[in-house]
């Protein structure tokens, strides 16, 4: 697996490596740069700070922020027609 070139991110290192490294892959958060341990079942590094702006993020904001903008939406007619998709619940 391995580190890739300086640069590149995400940056994917084994298990193994990872202990061995451990105070480049921190080095490598704290400056900004996601560390992905493991490859069956990975981890993500990242810097306190990026942890705390991510656990106050509200969905609503995430959900306006993060929608497509100059995209056409195909809808569904509101028409009378629409049959209840929760009535055999």
């Amino acid at each position: 697996m391995g580190s890739p070139d300086r640069g590149s991110v995400p940056r994917f290192w084994s298990v193994a490596e990872a202990k061995a490294k451990l105070s480049e892959i921190l080095r490598l958060a704290r400056a900004g740069e996601p560390q992905t341990i493991g490859s069956e079942e990975p981890c993500v590094v990242i810097s306190a700070e990026q942890f705390e702006q991510l656990s106050q993020r509200h969905l609503g904001k995430f959900l306006i922020e993060s929608a497509p903008r100059g995209v056409e939406l195909e809808l569904p007619t509101r028409g009378g027609d629409r049959s209840d998709p929760f009535a055999d619940f």
